[in-house]
């Protein structure tokens, strides 16, 4: 009975569960998410397999998406860390760059360094672009690592000046502390071998503070699965690729922004040949938003989590604190607010009838008839749509409002507000018009908001994937094996030799394959970041096997008037060279069948104003091709599907997700199950 894969991802809410059979059917299931998030990922492996009627030792793979990373670092509840850095620099971590967080807040503050000062230490030794001009003396170094182990620390960061460019001093260091210490080690110049020493010292630290975390977390859940016959996972990557636990284990900075990936992955694979994605991920938490362009996830090295800066390479997601959990409050300005703070999944929402009393999200789609009172999510947790309305009530007199509909009304909208707001910072406000792009709706409460969403963004068409409510879970089957590598070579373009260049890439080509374990079918991919001379930051491009200098600067004067609307005739500087080693795996194609009867029944929704009877439909049991004569150039299947009009308002129930279908837009269920909202006249 071999031959099953499953994809795990945890969110702040639920743990999500897909387990794909080797005849491509899927078996997805929802759980709440635990304190020890490896207790809820091997009770969502079991109820899986006891849905599919397989026992757990019958999966061969094991992918997982996790959120220890990010809540370790906005909780700071990472290890008690250390920094050893070059004699005059100690401060460089708490110095930073001269932005604010906040340009008009005079009371604005940056956060506290994750490494306070006293546990900052210097050594005599120093590097130039050109070499080593002070050797580092190893005694010292062991009386420093007297001192750390003295101080208890769990983890050290090590970043000298100039490692980048000259790393046997750092080596030195991490190798003689090393052998002292019964701690983890992170090294800059295997972390980041890159310049910019602010961005390289925080990226470091950064990867001490959550490895130790990471490595006791991903341990256990070996272990588990171990007693239960599943193989040791693999995990999901900012970079939107997976790696071995051992890879993870060693390394962890690189799963900062996991389960955000996943699902941007998961969309990509669902709707690849749909041209460009805006991806839109709304959970209980937090909504992610990202972009899909030619077929490509889009990727940033421009990435801060606490806003403390981490360069390694992550899908570029953008996020508010807007999730089905987020909690409605009103502001000392008499003004309604929605998030960041969530309910979580203990005690949960207000409908959860789990002790919860603070209004949410959720709370306010029950009491507009979104979700129904007979709902159960995830399939075993029934919804007191009582409980919602007494508290929307509260929030409704701390408001001043005009009675619980109202205040219900009035997150909905705050929450769409807040969510339109992270879609235009992906698309308008990076020069891309949301126009010419379809949106993704997943995660349990993203199909619920989209058509809005689309709607106030002048979208056409929204995709909503069959397994929408746990695509993050579904990405992790269907995602790439990548590792990337980074070095430091600045040089105006117009002086670089092809031959030392092409050197450098087969030594970064050499440290990917390594970490891919030697794998013969990889496929390594050459980037460099480039600039005009003078400008402070840079753009990455392909630049291919070969390296001639006319054809890369001709990219970078490409991607720049794509990127900002015009291009210099100022020379280019070759900044940092890039590789990605990319193991693709074959593609999931799901079995969707759809049978039985698909209307469950009616209820009152609100809609334009009012309530309106509304067809509620079992969004598993819709066949293909329903809906299809309702939407002028829908992608549904060609073949004549059953007459089922899915023209709003209409919604379609799932144990993980619901899809509201309003007035004015009419959906199609496509071959693999996925249903595509297009928009149509105003009624």
């Amino acid at each position: 009975m071999g031959g099953y894969r499953v994809g795990v991802d945890v969110g702040g809410t639920f743990t999500d569960v897909a387990l794909l059979s080797p005849d491509a059917e899927l078996t997805t299931v929802k759980v709440p998410s635990t304190e020890d998030q490896s207790v809820g990922v091997m009770r969502g492996i079991r109820k899986a397999c006891d849905a599919a009627g397989v026992a757990p030792d019958a999966i061969d793979a094991f992918s997982h998406a996790m959120t220890v990373s990010t809540n370790a670092l906005l909780e700071e509840t990472g290890a008690k860390t250390a920094l050893v850095t070059t004699a005059g620099f100690r401060d460089v971590l708490e110095i930073g760059r001269q932005d604010r967080p906040s340009l008009y807040d005079l009371d604005a503050e940056k956060p506290a360094p994750l490494v306070p000062r006293r546990r900052r230490y210097e050594v005599d030794e120093r590097a130039t672009v050109e070499g080593i001009e002070t050797p580092v003396d190893e005694r010292e170094v062991r009386e420093l690592a007297r001192r750390l182990g003295d101080d208890g620390v769990e983890s050290v960061a090590v970043c000298l000046l100039h490692a980048y460019a000259h790393p046997e001093n750092e080596r030195a260091v991490a190798d003689v502390l090393r052998e002292e210490l019964d701690a983890h080690v992170s090294a800059s110049h295997e972390v980041l071998a890159e310049f910019r020493e602010y961005e390289r010292a925080s990226t470091t630290v950064v990867d001490a503070y959550v490895t130790p975390k990471i490595d006791r977390y991903v341990g256990r859940l070996e272990e588990r699965a171990a007693e239960a016959g599943v193989p040791a996972p693999r995990i999901m990557q900012s970079n939107g690729g997976i790696a071995d636990a051992a890879t993870v284990r060693e390394r962890a900075v690189t799963t900062a922004l996991s389960g955000p990936a996943a699902g941007v992955v998961g969309a990509s694979a669902v709707d690849a040949a749909e041209g460009d994605l805006v991806t839109f991920d709304m959970g209980g938490t937090s909504s992610d938003v990202s972009l899909v362009r030619g077929g490509e996830v889009e990727r940033t090295t421009d990435v801060r989590i606490g806003e403390r800066p981490i360069k390694v390479p992550m899908v570029d997601v953008t996020t508010v604190g807007a999730g089905g959990g987020s909690i409605a409050w009103v502001d000392p300005g008499g003004a309604l607010r929605v998030g960041p703070r969530s309910a979580g999944a203990e005690p949960g929402p207000a409908c959860y009838g789990r002790g919860g009393a603070e209004p949410t999200v959720t709370d306010a789609n029950v009491v507009l008839g979104y979700i129904g009172g007979s709902s159960a999510l995830g399939g075993e947790l029934e919804l007191d749509a009582d409980a919602a309305r007494d508290a929307l009530a509260e929030l409704d007199a701390e408001a001043d409002l005009d009675g619980p509909l109202a205040a219900a009304r009035g997150v909905y909208r705050v929450a769409n507000a807040n969510m339109t707001r992270a879609i235009r910072a992906a698309t308008v406000e990076r020069g891309h018009d949301p126009r010419g792009f379809s949106l993704v709706a997943f995660g349990g409460a993203g199909p619920m908001h989209a058509a809005e969403l689309a709607a106030e963004l002048d979208i056409g068409r929204v995709i909503v994937p069959q397994p929408s409510g746990v695509l993050s879970a579904f990405g992790l089957l269907a995602a790439d094996e990548k590792h990337d590598a980074v070095r430091t070579f600045r040089t105006p373009l117009s002086e670089v030799d092809p031959a030392a260049v092409g050197d450098a890439y087969e030594d970064l080509a050499a440290d990917v394959r390594a970490r891919a374990g030697g794998a013969a079918d990889l496929r390594v991919r050459r980037a460099a970041d480039l600039r005009y001379v003078g400008q402070s930051f840079e753009l990455t491009v392909l630049v291919g096997d070969g390296f001639g200098a006319e054809a890369v600067a001709a990219r970078f004067h490409e991607a720049h008037e794509a990127a900002y609307g015009y291009r210099m005739d100022d020379p280019v500087e070759l900044v940092n060279l890039r590789t990605t080693a990319v193991g693709e795996r074959p593609p999931v194609e799901l079995t969707y069948r759809g049978d039985g009867d698909p209307l469950k029944g009616t209820r009152e929704a609100f809609f334009d104003g009012g309530f309106r009877e509304t067809p509620v439909y079992d969004r598993d049991a819709l066949p293909v091709g329903a809906g299809r004569g309702s939407v002028d150039g829908s992608s549904a299947a060609s073949a004549p599907g059953p007459a089922i009009d899915l023209s709003g308002p209409a919604i379609l129930e799932q144990n993980e997700s619901t899809t509201v279908v309003p007035p004015g837009w009419a959906g199609a269920v496509r071959e693999d199950g996925s249903v595509v909202l297009e928009r149509g006249e105003e009624e």
